[in-house]
């Protein structure tokens, strides 16, 4: 019968929008919800981000990289990757430093290979550059301030939150095993303001759509 066979025409139109979503969430793009303000300014806690999964997929040939739109972590890029310490909870931070650089930081100045890197663009202080000297001498301080040259590994990435003394980070637990990265954070769809003190929760209507950056 004609409604029988448009049933059966319906059915498969969704089970096919179903298979093709599941494929896109797991291989191409899938989303993430920003927890915390370590990468405040950038991006803000209650943000939901697009991330795409297949721009560092691993590769067998090289025509892949050559046709794909794939290829390795570059400093600057805003990653999720599944946290080193234990691999079930997804963290976002920034990579500053790629296999092979050194990494370190001078009065909270970075310097990859012994340059000073200029990061006006995103970088956050919470505490006065004047303040270092009267911090408290613990440990923490020093790591998170202060830190000799670290070689980053083969495969691997050291990275940073945007918001520097409220981020853990690889000056704490080190550096990111590529094999633990699930893809790029690009886009900004949605974002939701939880309420506090000062303000109501709701969206942030001037945060939608936006590019990771």
């Amino acid at each position: 019968m004609i409604w029988r066979r448009r049933a059966v025409e319906i059915a498969e139109a969704l089970l096919a929008a179903v298979l093709l979503a599941a494929f896109a969430r797991t291989f191409l793009v899938q989303p993430f919800r920003i927890p915390s303000s370590s990468m405040a300014p950038a991006l803000v806690a209650g943000d939901q981000l697009l991330v795409n999964r297949f721009v560092f997929g691993p590769t067998r040939w090289r025509w892949e990289t050559r046709l794909l739109p794939m290829r390795l972590p570059r400093r600057g890029d805003v990653v999720v990757f599944r946290y080193p310490r234990d691999p079930r909870i997804p963290y976002v931070k920034r990579v500053v430093g790629v296999p092979g650089e050194s990494v370190e930081l001078r009065r909270r100045a970075l310097f990859v290979d012994g340059a000073a890197l200029d990061e006006r663009g995103y970088a956050h202080h919470g505490d006065a550059r004047d303040d270092l000297g009267s911090l408290p001498s613990d440990p923490f301080y020093g790591r998170r301030d202060d830190f000799a040259p670290v070689s980053v590994p083969a495969a691997s990435y050291f990275v940073l939150g945007d918001n520097r003394e409220l981020s853990a980070d690889s000056r704490f637990w080190g550096c990111v095993p590529r094999s633990h990265l699930l893809g790029r954070a690009f886009a900004v769809y949605w974002s939701w303001r939880r309420a506090d003190g000062t303000a109501r929760a709701g969206p942030r209507w001037r945060r939608l759509v936006r590019l990771a950056r």
